[in-house]
C-alpha cells in the first residue's frame, strides 16, 4: 500500500533515506512534514550506525518550494511556523557526520533548491528544472540559500540566480556546479543507490571531519585552517579505518572500513 506519510524513511544498513511525501502538491513544504523532516534530522543526527543519507521526492518532483498556502492567510505567522523546524533540520544536516545525498528530479525550487545545496552530493535527473524562485513572490532565500549559493557558484552568479529567479536546467545547473551528474531518469535511483553504498562502505569519521574542514573553511584563515587539519587528521589515528586503511595498502588489497 501507499504510504500517506509527509515524509517516509526507510533504511537499509547503514544508508537511510527519507523521500519527501506530497506528490500531490510537488512535495511543497507545509509545517506538518517540516516538522516531520527537524524530528527525522534530530534522530539521525545521534545515530553513529548512519552512514550514508539519502534525500528524494515522491512523484513528479523533489521538491517545489515552501507550501504558498501556509503563507496565504497569515505570511508572518506562516513564515515563522514554517521556518522553524526547517531551519533545525538544515542546522542538523550540516552538522550531520554521514554524507547527505539528493537525488532529485522534476521541480526543484525554493527551499528545495535551498536545502539541496545543503547536500554533499546530487544526483539529476536529465528533466529536473531548478529556481530559487523567492524572488518570484517577493522573497528573499532562506534555509541556508545565502551561504550555499555563492560558495558553489560565486557571488556574482549567485546574485543572478537568486535575483532574476529563471530556470536552471539539469546541464546548466552541472556546469554551474550546482549538481554532481546528470543521469536519465530511469537511471537515478540506480545511481544513486550505487553511490550511497559506495559512501556506507567507506570511512564515516573521516567523511565527517572532511565535511567539518571544508564546510569551515571559508571562514578560517590559513594558519587556522591548517591548525584545524591537524587536529582532524590526529583524530582519524585513534579510529578504526586509518589503520585497516593503511594496513591495506601495505597488504594490496581492499580496505574494509566499519565507520568506527
Amino acid at each position: 500500500m501507499t504510504s500517506t506519510a509527509p515524509l517516509i524513511i526507510q533504511r537499509q544498513g547503514g544508508i537511510v533515506t527519507l523521500q519527501f511525501n506530497r506528490p500531490e502538491a510537488f512535495n511543497a513544504l507545509n509545517v506538518e512534514l517540516a516538522q516531520e523532516f527537524a524530528a527525522a534530522m534530530r534522530t539521525l543526527s545521534a545515530d553513529q550506525g548512519l552512514r550514508a543519507l539519502v534525500l528524494q521526492g515522491a512523484g513528479k518532483a523533489f521538491i517545489a518550494g515552501g507550501d504558498l498556502a501556509t503563507l496565504q492567510a497569515n505570511p508572518t505567522q506562516g513564515a515563522k511556523d514554517l521556518l522553524e523546524p526547517l531551519i533545525e533540520a538544515a542546522t542538523l544536516m550540516h552538522q550531520l557526520h554521514a554524507p547527505i545525498i539528493a537525488q532529485v528530479h522534476g521541480a526543484v525550487a525554493g527551499a528545495g533548491l535551498s536545502l539541496m545545496m545543503l547536500c554533499d552530493f546530487v544526483l539529476a535527473a536529465q528533466d529536473t528544472r531548478m529556481n530559487l524562485a523567492y524572488i518570484n513572490i517577493g522573497a528573499s532565500c532562506d534555509i541556508g540559500a545565502s551561504w550555499t549559493l555563492p560558495r558553489l557558484v560565486g557571488l556574482r552568479r549567485a546574485l543572478e540566480i537568486a535575483m532574476l529567479g529563471e530556470n536552471l536546467d539539469a546541464d546548466e545547473a552541472l556546469r554551474l556546479g550546482l549538481i554532481n551528474r546528470v543521469v536519465p531518469a530511469a537511471e537515478l535511483q540506480a545511481a544513486t543507490t550505487a553511490l550511497a553504498e559506495r559512501l556506507a562502505s567507506g570511512p564515516t569519521q573521516a567523511y565527517a571531519q572532511m565535511r567539518r574542514l571544508m564546510r569551515g573553511g571559508f571562514e578560517r584563515d590559513l594558519p587556522t585552517q591548517l591548525h584545524a587539519e591537524g587536529e582532524a587528521f590526529l583524530h582519524c589515528t585513534r579510529t578504526h579505518d586509518l589503520p585497516e586503511g593503511i594496513n591495506a595498502f601495505f597488504a594490496r588489497r581492499q580496505p574494509q572500513f566499519i565507520g568506527a
